[in-house]
């Protein structure tokens, strides 16, 4: 269908949950309530759309689907993805280690968290910052503004004593209660004395602004260097996408307007990876900020991972993208 009328059919199926008074049904997740189905689009064509809709159990779909007539069953995208839990888990590899000059993809984190990836290099206010997750540079909201950040992060052995990179100078606070965020992001501004590498920056020499949603095709491929899983290529598989119920570790939070990525030839992303900037692989063009994922769904069973748009992190956080 068109990407209008799958904007209204997403709108009318958000409205009549909220006429429900919220979830459809029932999925549990560790002693916790995980119901609600996240709606968004999935491109399949220019100007054409599927609705895309990602569920927690199959038993939901029965219940959000009914009603609806065969016209527009054909239209619709669903995929049973599990939970969806926010990528700070950590492991071993290559970019865990210690390492100057500062490249994206390395392990970063506040002092009090695990580790995650740094995605890239903004200004903030003209200063040089490092930009990743909430969760990962603000402690989930638990940090203070001038916190240091380490590299590599804490899981990895970063010690604040040797391994300072920068400081925390901004984040967006989550909120909750049924609210809805649009990003997971902060940045911290890199200590005078610490070396970049501008060559490997997302975007690199042939790099271009950063995208908006409006622009990406159907099945658009794109990549991500992450600190778990390293370099990796995905597809993305659905937009605009609304009701994202995202866990972290005792907090659920709920998130509008995400971008959805499935793997290419295995699994885009895992624990440890929240951070990562991905960007267009034709281009090198920045598309979004890493935060997010499942362990199933996806085309190849390999779960599928969300992002916030990047050029919704640069409004939110007032930020200008820095390219090579």
């Amino acid at each position: 269908m068109h990407v209008d009328l799958a904007r209204e059919l997403k709108a009318h199926l958000s409205a009549r949950l909220a006429r429900a008074g919220g979830p459809v049904s029932a999925s549990d997740l560790g002693g916790r309530r995980w119901t609600q189905p996240a709606l968004g689009l999935a491109p399949v064509g220019p100007d054409l759309a599927h609705l895309a809709i990602r569920l927690a159990a199959k038993e939901d779909a029965d219940l959000l689907l009914t009603g609806l007539d065969d016209a527009v069953l054909d239209e619709v995208d669903v995929r049973v993805i599990g939970p969806v839990r926010a990528l700070s888990s950590p492991t071993a590899g290559e970019l865990q280690r210690r390492t100057r000059p500062l490249v994206p993809g390395l392990s970063v984190g506040h002092p009090t968290v695990t580790a995650g990836t740094l995605g890239g290099f903004v200004r903030l206010g003209g200063r040089l910052a490092v930009l990743s997750n909430n969760h990962v540079l603000a402690a989930g909201d638990a940090a203070s503004l001038g916190d240091p950040v380490l590299q590599p992060g804490p899981a990895d052995g970063g010690d604040p004593a040797t391994d300072r990179v920068a400081t925390l100078a901004a984040f967006e606070r989550f909120v909750a209660g049924g609210q809805v965020n649009l990003v997971d992001a902060a940045v911290a501004v890199v200590d005078a004395e610490v070396p970049l590498d501008p060559r490997r920056f997302p975007g690199g020499p042939l790099g271009a602004d950063p995208l908006q949603v409006d622009d990406v095709e159907p099945d658009e491929r794109v990549e991500k260097v992450g600190r778990t899983t390293g370099h990796t290529v995905g597809r993305v598989s659905a937009v605009e996408v609304d009701g994202v119920v995202v866990q972290y570790d005792e907090e659920v939070r709920t998130f509008d307007d995400q971008v959805e990525i499935d793997g290419v030839g295995g699994g885009f992303s895992a624990g440890g990876d929240s951070g990562s900037v991905i960007w267009r692989s034709a281009d090198r063009a920045p598309l979004g900020l890493l935060f997010a994922g499942s362990d199933t769904g996806g085309r190849e069973g390999g779960g599928v991972t969300f992002a916030n748009p990047l050029a919704t992190v640069l409004a939110v956080l007032d930020l200008q993208w820095v390219a090579g």
